[in-house]
């Protein structure tokens, strides 16, 4: 490999990054499988137990912090143990609803694992890999049923495209401010749909969502990266949105004359 090769790969590798690109949803259709006669669950209790002693609800700003410098190493031997735990379930051999809150809980509960290896950062976006450098969501960080996966794995090959429910950008966190909050309790089976509808009006109530700054709308770059999941046109979208604001807001966005998106990729912790 020549010199200058080596420096361009290094240039690349450190560059900061200023644009992010989301991944299309594409099936990956090994996981549409499901046993829906199954009344087997899933047990979220050891993450449960790091969510309760670590993630601090209704701050200032409405952000859901996540106190990664204070976890300790016990906690950090039961993530550990948590993300086995799931590791060894094949949830083929589940019903849809237990599917799905194993594959949120699995990506959230993976990524806080990814900052409390790397931490401190400022941003998940720092983290890079070789095969992964504009983040860490490329990277096979998990064994699932005998397929390495990552997390665009898990949002975007398998829970997108399975259950077409725009709720996922809201229950996923990837570790920033400007995400939707991290729930303060694990995605359950028979809870999913108050979970949902709760993540879904508590991100559309913050201002990290929407907030209006004279005659521009500023709204969650969510809402661009994944506009087709909430709607086929900007107008679909706005409707999306107006169904979950109150009544007072969305009368406001119908006289706004001007969109603009805006995400903080900020580490969501506690310093």
């Amino acid at each position: 490999m020549s010199r200058s090769l080596i420096f361009s790969l290094l240039f690349v590798a450190l560059a900061p990054i200023t644009t992010f690109a989301a991944p299309k949803s594409e099936l990956w259709s090994y996981w549409q499988q499901s046993k829906e006669s199954s009344r087997a669950t899933i047990s979220h209790q050891k993450w449960k137990s790091i969510l309760t002693k670590y993630l601090s609800v209704n701050s200032v700003d409405g952000v859901n912090r996540f106190d990664y410098a204070a976890v300790s190493d016990s906690d950090k031997l039961l993530l550990e143990s948590y993300l086995s735990d799931l590791q060894n379930i094949d949830p083929r051999n589940h019903n849809r609803s237990e599917q799905f809150a194993f594959w949120i809980n699995l990506y959230n509960a993976l990524t806080v694992q990814l900052i409390l290896k790397h931490y401190p950062v400022s941003s998940i976006k720092q983290i890079r890999y070789w095969s992964s450098l504009f983040g860490p969501w490329n990277k096979k960080i998990a064994k699932v049923a005998g397929k390495q996966v990552s997390l665009n794995d898990i949002e975007h090959r398998i829970l997108r495209p399975i259950w077409k429910d725009p709720r996922i950008h809201f229950a996923v966190n990837c570790a920033s401010v400007g995400c939707p909050n991290l729930l303060p309790e694990p995605l359950d089976s028979q809870s999913l749909e108050t979970q949902l509808d709760f993540a879904a009006k508590d991100f559309l109530s913050s201002s990290r969502a929407l907030r209006i700054e004279g005659q521009a709308l500023i709204l969650s770059s969510i809402f661009e990266w994944y506009s087709d999941d909430f709607g086929s046109t900007e107008e679909e979208v706005m409707l999306y949105i107006k169904v979950l604001v109150d009544s007072p807001m969305s009368l406001k966005l119908d006289a706004l004359k001007e969109i603009k998106y805006q995400y903080d990729w900020s580490l969501n912790d506690q310093n």
